[in-house]
């Protein structure tokens, strides 16, 4: 599972045996999150939940949409697409 960015404590990785839609996991202590990728929106969209509060899945929605082009790219080379 490599980590792709690290944020506050978060990782964001990509599971490179993982399905489609693209989508970034961030892993806390005792949170985990999905966010699929909307990569020509060059947003993010949240898709599960566990442990975040709705302020700190705001902030991780800017964060990832601030990097949504390197983590497409990244969901690509993963999964041999790009």
């Amino acid at each position: 599972m490599p980590t792709i960015l690290k944020h506050n404590g978060w990782r964001v990785v990509i599971y490179p045996n993982d399905h489609r839609p693209p989508h970034v996991h961030v892993v806390g202590i005792n949170e985990h999150a999905r966010f699929e990728l909307l990569c020509d929106l060059g947003t993010v969209k949240l898709m599960s939940n566990i442990g975040l509060t709705y302020a700190q899945v705001q902030v991780l929605v800017a964060y990832l949409s601030k990097h949504v082009q390197k983590l497409c790219i990244e969901w690509g080379r993963i999964h041999d697409h790009g």
